[in-house]
């Protein structure tokens, strides 16, 4: 949903984008930079509760905007590459990891349901982007869902955010983050329904495997 916003939040990235290619700053360091950020933010602020969860989300949204600089950064300055795009998506997983990974271990003692639905939401959110680079390997473009993973960070993280503050109360975190859990398992749902829709349009596309491999390939 919030990925619609991705070129108007380009555009606005634009100068700062500028400026740091102007001293020689690669796109990769910032997705690097960006990741060690989010991953500080979390194991260094959650685990303390309360207050220090909006502390934390106000540390760890710094460097998710890194997210939307190395890509503006890497197109303005002709950086984009195959490397780029793998450090992208797998650090993406690990600072998703180390926010709902953190959120869980917090949470487990003060609410069950709670922990387990950052849990779940941490495990089904991966297959989201899986699902996605396993259709688009087999030539079917599926770049679109319910929740991809702007949208449950953003509500991931206001909902912690307020909830540290005291503004909201335990269970409108825990809805949340069962409503992206649901959210993500219809995202991927529709991605592999979009893989079936393509394989009974294209019965010759499905009967042919370019270059097989004993399953499971990884």
């Amino acid at each position: 949903m919030l990925g619609r916003l991705r070129p108007y939040m380009a555009a606005l990235w634009q100068a700062p984008a500028r400026f740091l290619l102007a001293r020689g700053i690669h796109p990769n360091v910032m997705t690097v930079l960006g990741t060690v950020g989010v991953v500080l933010g979390a194991v260094l602020f959650f685990p303390h509760g309360g207050i220090w969860l909006f502390w934390g989300v106000l540390f760890i949204t710094v460097f998710v905007v890194t997210d939307m600089l190395d890509g503006t950064m890497a197109r303005l300055g002709g950086k984009s590459s195959r490397l780029g795009a793998f450090l992208d998506s797998t650090l993406d997983r690990v600072a998703d990891a180390a926010i709902f990974g953190t959120l869980a271990w917090v949470f487990i003692d003060i609410d069950r349901s709670t922990a387990l639905a950052a849990l779940l939401c941490l495990a089904i959110g991966s297959l989201v982007p899986y699902a996605r680079a396993k259709a688009e390997g087999i030539g079917v473009a599926a770049n679109f869902g319910l929740a991809e993973r702007s949208d449950r960070l953003v509500i991931s993280l206001v909902a912690t955010g307020f909830y540290g503050l005291g503004l909201f109360p335990l269970w409108v975190l825990t809805a949340a983050l069962w409503i992206l859990t649901i959210l993500a398992a219809i995202t991927v749902g529709q991605r592999i329904g979009a893989v079936v829709a393509h394989a009974r349009r294209h019965p010759e596309w499905n009967a042919r495997l370019d270059d097989p491999q004993p399953y499971p390939h990884e």
